[in-house]
């Protein structure tokens, strides 16, 4: 008896193999745009990449082929984002060009939101966070907002001058979340403080966050926050510690 594989299972075959190879150029392609910022078609930036796809329309194209969302997230959007966070960490990037990154991130989640509502995507978990009261400044929070986002987590994103009530609030609705307080003005320190330790009356096991131009770790320890972190990577860090 002939044992070869039919004609009909090599087509079979062949076909996967073609179908697996432009889902996994498209998940390369995916992971490109989003850590050089190119955001869709139209956008001029980067200029060795114009008229070019961009995250949008690749990770539109990337579902419609089948790309199963998760991978997208898992395979494009955290290690691009991983990536990003590195370089601008080592000094290799700066602020414009990452938030570009974030933008192309950003674009791509436009599309996977509906996945993420009915439970195809799974996050790692949810992060609020917000600027403190007092303090107007959002530059920041948001770029750590972005790589969060990047990294695989829900972000609660209370905006700027937030009192501990709103934290709390937040936290009644979204029971377990990390809570990352964010800060630029020596001013707003000790509202910083007094939102810890109402957090902190709140609920003792609550982990919370710090970051901005004027704490330190030592500050964090003083006010009894549990990590400090001094740029947006340190911060995704932290967060994946928490569940590994």
């Amino acid at each position: 008896m002939n044992k070869s594989p039919s004609l009909a299972a090599n087509f079979v075959n062949k076909l996967n193999t073609f179908y697996f190879s432009i889902m996994e150029e498209l998940i390369a392609k995916i992971l490109e745009a989003v850590e050089v910022g190119k955001v869709d078609q139209k956008s001029p930036f980067p200029p060795q990449m114009r008229g070019m796809e961009g995250a949008f329309e690749l990770t539109t194209r990337a579902i419609e082929a089948g790309v199963p969302p998760q991978a997208i997230l898992d395979r494009s959007l955290i290690p691009a984002m991983e990536i990003v966070g590195r370089k601008f960490s080592e000094n290799k990037i700066f602020v414009p060009q990452m938030l570009m990154s974030a933008k192309a991130m950003g674009a791509a989640m436009v599309q996977l939101k509906p996945f993420f509502a009915s439970g195809a995507v799974k996050t790692k978990g949810t992060f609020i966070i917000g600027t403190v009261k007092g303090d107007l400044h959002d530059i920041g929070k948001n770029l750590v907002s972005m790589m969060v986002e990047g990294g695989g987590w829900t972000i609660v994103d209370l905006g700027v001058d937030v009192p501990a009530e709103r934290f709390i609030e937040a936290l009644t609705q979204h029971p377990g979340a990390v809570v990352g307080l964010s800060a630029l003005l020596t001013t707003t320190m000790v509202s910083m403080g007094e939102i810890v330790s109402r957090i902190r009356e709140y609920s003792s096991d609550t982990r919370i966050l710090i970051g901005g131009a004027p704490v330190n770790a030592d500050f964090c320890r003083r006010i009894g926050a549990d990590h400090y972190s001094p740029d947006p990577q340190g911060a995704v860090n932290y967060l994946n510690r928490l569940i590994a």
